[in-house]
């Protein structure tokens, strides 16, 4: 199929050799490839479906594994027929994470996609001064755009505090943590630490196979 992208595992059989990056990129195949005009189909039905609709925006972000900023962008609205969904527009690199940076990607996004501030009611981020910042956060920012645009600090993030502040409280969690921290730091500054931790992890999974208490 050249580059029409291919590989039924992702939707039929099951895939679990995340390892092997050179599958996915033959799942998507080139930018004619079916998995692509699937997406590009899939993110305009979701503007055809807000329209000139509200919706509420939900904005994280968080560096990758390769050191680089980037932001996410969910929707989130209630279609025609009384249904609430939320779906992801978009993943953007950021060169900083300053309040107005992320106000005029968002905006980028939001225009590309014939989407406005102005369909805004809801605004979702967590509690970061750039997030949530009375004066110059970007919730302060949209709602200089638009004063209708209800913040709310999302649910994941506040649980997260709370676990994360009842969890140092405890003198047993506490400890662990801190063990685990020792653990990982003394392990990642040298390579001859990883090595000899993955040689060790391999034998474990090999007496593990050979002994049947691990399958494959």
């Amino acid at each position: 199929m050249g580059q029409k992208g291919e590989r039924d595992a992702f939707v039929s059989q099951g895939f679990d050799t995340w390892n092997k990056k050179d599958a996915f990129r033959t799942h998507v195949g080139g930018v004619d490839s079916f998995h692509n005009k699937a997406r590009e189909k899939l993110l305009l039905s979701i503007c055809e479906e807000i329209g000139q609709d509200v919706f509420a925006l939900l904005v994280d972000e968080s560096s990758d594994v390769s050191k680089k900023e980037q932001m996410d962008i969910v929707l989130r609205y209630v279609d025609s027929i009384g249904f609430v969904k939320e779906r992801f527009k978009g993943l953007v690199h950021m060169n900083d994470t300053s309040s107005l940076t992320l106000k005029n990607a968002i905006n980028e996004v939001l225009t590309s996609n014939k989407l406005s501030f102005r369909q805004i009611r809801g605004q979702g981020y967590d509690g970061a001064s750039n997030m949530r910042g009375e004066f110059n956060g970007l919730k302060a920012l949209i709602l200089q755009e638009n004063d209708t645009t209800f913040y709310v600090h999302y649910f994941a993030h506040q649980l997260q505090l709370v676990v994360v502040a009842v969890a140092k409280k405890h003198d047993g969690v506490s400890d662990f943590f801190v063990q685990i921290s020792l653990v990982v730091n003394v392990v990642c500054a040298s390579c001859k630490r990883k090595d000899l931790l993955r040689e060790q992890a391999r034998e474990r999974v090999q007496k593990g196979l050979c002994s049947g208490e691990i399958e494959t």
